[in-house]
């Protein structure tokens, strides 16, 4: 008995395993590129055959378990409000916080890039080579762009004449539109037996979805490893400190955002930041490991109801809307990006064309896809507004993947911040 209970004390929590292998791979990536391994044969072997395939095969798992979950998760959340008064009230406090959140991550990085003028400090020969490098993957971004629909269809985009065409295709706002009116119908509909079946079926789906998930996320450190050693063994520090200053801005925002802002909004929550922030470590680690919002959903629900303990039908609700529609890291890296490129190429942008870029930032955060690298699209979209080269996105691309981790971690504590704001004064019984 006594030697059971020892080594179930001495089992280390998940969190803590993510952070060992993010360490680890992080180490061994740094030591393989500083001796000059990244361009050997085994290297480049290890790299595309076995750490990426690894740590994308991780990603696909979750990504497959991830749609029914945010579908059944939503209409569940929706349907335990139990009138359209409450759901009412909890949505319009999420997308009046989520405005005003995400104006305020907006505004310190345009205030931060005004300042600092990172453009200015970009060698241009070493510009020069990355834009060359990415110049292939820029072209194709920038040509996305053309498929991409007009803001006056925006809300068309939202409402799928086919659901599960919209679900094979990856739109999640589509899905989650649908979910959402199901969720009413379910709220309208009531003491129908038939309705209850559904609800309990869907709440099956949801369970269903978050054992399985609970079962792959137990691979989550070894991903992690082959994450974070591909991004070290491939590219250093070399890339972070060529775009040094551009990579400071962005890091200094996001960390201004997230424990100068947060922070007042969790006191403003009453609760204390310490103590909040140290209940979701395990979510950030997820996230700047994955750089996926999607991806660290699950995480997300198991950590805002088992640690924060928030109401169920508040946290499934903002959270699943928020994993698209609250990235304020998203909105934030976007101006910095534009200004930055604006700067670099000597576009000189006005106050309105500062201003519009704002307002297309945080609507590009709320639309914008939970998955590694989904915002470079929309940066090509509002240069090509403002007039600024949209191939410049090439000079970015190498330390796109270290600030999508970045943005990612800001972008997933937002919505448990969120969640948090959210659930003052609601009850899990309301």
């Amino acid at each position: 008995m006594t030697d059971a209970n020892a080594g179930h004390k001495a089992k280390l929590p998940l969190h803590w395993k993510m952070l060992i292998g993010f360490v680890a791979g992080l180490v061994l990536g740094l030591v393989v590129h500083a001796t000059g391994g990244a361009e050997a044969g085994w290297v480049q072997w290890l790299t595309e055959h076995v750490t990426q395939p690894a740590g994308t095969l991780f990603l696909r798992l979750i990504f497959m378990l991830v749609l029914p979950l945010l579908f059944s998760a939503l209409i569940v959340g929706v349907a335990e409000m139990g009138d359209i008064r409450s759901l009412g009230r909890i949505g319009w406090r999420t997308l009046g916080y989520t405005v005003v959140v995400s104006g305020i991550a907006v505004v310190i990085g345009l205030v931060l890039v005004n300042v600092i003028k990172p453009g200015a400090g970009v060698d241009p020969v070493a510009a020069q080579q990355m834009l060359a490098q990415g110049s292939e993957r820029a072209q194709a971004i920038i040509g996305s762009n053309t498929q991409r629909p007009g803001v006056g269809n925006m809300l068309l985009s939202l409402v799928p004449d086919n659901v599960v065409g919209a679900a094979g295709k990856n739109e999640i706002l589509a899905v989650m539109f649908f979910a959402l009116m199901l969720g009413v119908g379910l709220v309208l509909t009531k003491g129908s037996e038939a309705t209850g079946a559904f609800k309990r079926a869907v709440e099956g789906l949801f369970e269903v979805s978050m054992t399985l998930i609970g079962i792959v996320i137990k691979l989550a450190p070894y991903a992690v490893f082959c994450f974070m050693f591909n991004l070290a063994a491939l590219f250093g520090w070399d890339l972070l400190v060529k775009l040094g200053w551009y990579v400071g801005v962005v890091v200094l925002a996001l960390a201004l955002h997230m424990f100068v802002v947060y922070s007042a909004a969790l006191k403003f929550s009453g609760w204390s930041p310490l103590a909040w922030f140290r209940q979701i470590q395990e979510v950030m680690v997820m996230a700047f490991s994955t750089a996926s919002s999607n991806a660290t959903l699950p995480t997300s629900l198991r950590v805002a109801e088992d640690n924060l303990k928030l109401p169920n039908k508040v946290s499934r609700f903002v959270l699943t809307v928020g994993a698209t529609a609250n990235q304020n890291g998203t909105a934030l890296f976007e101006g910095v990006t534009v200004l930055f490129l604006a700067q670099f190429f000597g576009v000189d942008l006005d106050l309105g064309q500062q201003l519009m870029v704002m307002f297309v930032c945080i609507l590009g955060g709320i639309g914008t896809a939970g998955v590694p690298a989904g915002s470079l699209p929309v940066v090509a979209l509002i240069c090509g507004m403002v007039g600024v080269p949209a191939e410049g996105i090439g000079i970015i691309l190498g330390v796109d993947r270290f600030l999508d981790m970045c943005r990612t971690t800001l972008n997933v504590t937002g919505d448990l911040v969120l969640a948090t704001m959210v659930s003052k004064g609601e009850s899990a019984t309301d």
